[in-house]
């Protein structure tokens, strides 16, 4: 173990996913709600078929009824930047921009809807429809969550499978530097204090998915994250979910530990 590594863990990053499947924003900061995800994480998704979502009485739907990384690894190539305040989504692949569109208006929902069409071709199961609802948030889990990334248990499954592993496969909000590697997963209950107050509880671990096999950065499923973890480890998981118990703020450089 690392001589520097303790209970009390340093925020290294935040990030949100403002559209559910592409890449991640980064954020100097946030402001925290109670019961609720980081502001515009996972606020959009991409319906592939049935458009079974309704925008007047939003619902948990399960992952597969929306283009994601598990199953569309191409989403990955492609460079999303997202402005919170005009609601305007760009698209580059390679550097070169290949769509844009506000996502707050038809019009530029229909032309990004336009590109998904095109490029995802091959793999939809009827055409795209890029939805929304006020408060909604298309993650994984029927909760809002957040999910927080120890680093240092990254780098020990590094160490068993003998190779470098990207923290953003496990597409992390809270990347968190200078724990003991896995003691997230003994916070399980805890009320986790940062500068601004006592505002998370833990509600326990993270199961992987085939996800995590795609390189954020070329899109290849080059690894079997789920598999290594099982064969090292006996478990399938990585980092844990948070709950936000009270407003607050949150700031990259900040310390988080257990209560």
């Amino acid at each position: 173990m690392n001589s520097t590594e303790t209970d009390t863990g340093v925020i290294a990053s935040i990030h949100r996913y403002p559209v559910k499947g592409l890449n991640a924003d980064a954020l100097a900061h946030a402001e925290l709600e109670a019961g609720r995800c980081l502001p515009f994480d996972r606020a959009y998704a991409i319906e592939n078929g049935a458009h079974l979502f309704d925008p007047a009485a939003p619902h948990y739907l399960p992952k597969n009824k929306f283009l994601m990384l598990m199953s569309h690894e191409r989403l990955a190539v492609l460079d999303a930047r997202f402005d919170a305040e005009t609601q305007m989504l760009r698209l580059l692949r390679g550097g070169k921009q290949v769509s844009q569109g506000r996502l707050d208006d038809r019009i530029g929902r229909q032309l990004l809807e336009q590109f998904f069409a095109a490029y995802m071709s091959d793999e939809l199961r009827g055409a795209p429809r890029i939805v929304h609802a006020a408060g909604h948030s298309f993650s994984d889990a029927p909760e809002q969550y957040i999910s927080l990334i120890n680093l240092a248990s990254v780098r020990d499954l590094e160490r068993v499978i003998g190779k470098p592993v990207d923290p953003m496969r496990f597409r992390g909000n809270l990347y968190v530097e200078g724990l003991k590697p896995w003691v997230e997963f003994d916070w399980h209950g805890s009320a986790l204090e940062v500068p601004s107050g006592r505002v998370f509880k833990c509600e326990g671990r993270i199961d992987r998915c085939a996800a995590t096999n795609v390189d954020p950065a070329t899109g290849e499923r080059d690894m079997t994250i789920p598999r290594a973890l099982m064969a090292s480890f006996g478990h399938m998981d990585m980092g844990v979910f948070l709950t936000v118990t009270e407003n607050g703020r949150i700031e990259a450089g900040d310390t988080i530990s257990p209560v």
